[in-house]
């Protein structure tokens, strides 16, 4: 998901998509998957030259992706869709209330219950076993930039540094996130939920464990039939409701919470055993993937209401 949470952000976005050629180009790419450059432009009845302008403007606001891969007579590009969804956020917060950024490692969890198949890695190699749980406890586990588990959960803590005297009215939080299956498999199903102060505030579905492409980020020395990439979504819960990337996920206010700047924050993120598809969850930080994040948060504060 490609989150555009300013419109003045959003220009470059705006001006590739004002073409009807590359909306075009997207509609084939989605349509087929991945094209290399020569059978793009033949498609399109474009020269080389004229695509080639198309294809620079679309890679560089991020809404496809350019990779080299070797065949049996060279080297060709191959272009595909980086983007499953662009959220443009028209509602924004009032320039009056303040707002707080901070970004949780992958490996940073306060909490956690999972069961096979898991496993966490930094970047630079696995932590313990794959499948023994027993290693989500390990030192080791605070370097950890992706981890996968079949069912249970993982529970961090939200840093909360707002001033004293200040509630909170909107908490956003962005992840890059996947299924977890044996091996890889697209079509993999699983029920996430996401839970505030144990609080059950959303459900999601995810539509499988991607592997098929390697991820942009992901480490040269990873596993090509391992988790390689996650879907980016975006949770919000404000004064109107909870919701991902902009779909009403429940009913569930910031208020209901009482969440000030004395407040603890737990975020939980699980599978849970009742789930209609237990099918598992990858969590990807800055080093894999395809988005250079980690657990992303921003709180939105204001004063507190007097009483009287």
């Amino acid at each position: 998901m490609l989150n555009i949470a300013r419109l003045e952000d959003g220009i470059e976005v705006f001006k590739a998509l004002g073409s009807e050629v590359r909306i075009r180009i997207l509609s084939i790419l989605l349509e087929n998957g991945e094209m290399n450059m020569t059978d793009l432009s033949q498609r399109l009845s474009l020269s080389p030259g004229a695509l080639t302008g198309h294809i620079r403007l679309l890679e560089k606001c991020g809404l496809i992706r350019i990779i080299t891969r070797q065949g049996d007579h060279g080297s060709q590009k191959l272009c595909s869709v980086r983007q499953d969804k662009i959220l443009i956020e028209l509602n924004q917060i009032a320039p009056s209330q303040n707002t707080y950024d901070t970004s949780i490692s992958i490996g940073h969890y306060c909490d956690c219950d999972v069961y096979p198949t898991c496993g966490l890695s930094s970047d630079k190699h696995l932590i313990g076993e794959v499948d023994d749980r027993r290693y989500f406890f390990h030192n080791d586990r605070f370097s950890a930039d992706i981890l996968w588990f079949t069912r249970g959960y993982v529970e961090y803590a939200i840093p909360n540094f707002i001033p004293y005297d200040q509630r909170i009215d909107e908490l956003c939080i962005s992840m890059e996130i996947s299924s977890e299956a044996p091996g890889v498999n697209e079509n993999w199903p699983s029920d996430i939920s996401f839970f505030l102060n144990d609080v059950n505030i959303a459900n999601w579905t995810s539509p499988g464990d991607f592997g098929e492409v390697r991820g942009l980020l992901t480490p040269k020395w990873w596993f090509p039939q391992w988790n390689q990439y996650g879907l980016l979504k975006m949770l919000q819960i404000n004064q109107k409701g909870t919701f991902i990337d902009g779909d009403r996920k429940s009913d569930h206010t910031i208020e209901e919470f009482h969440l000030t700047g004395k407040s603890s924050i737990k975020f939980r993120i699980a599978v849970l055993d009742t789930a209609a598809n237990v099918g598992g969850v990858t969590l990807f930080g800055k080093s894999f993937g395809n988005y250079n994040q980690d657990i992303n948060v921003r709180i939105a504060y204001s004063p507190i209401r007097s009483s009287s």
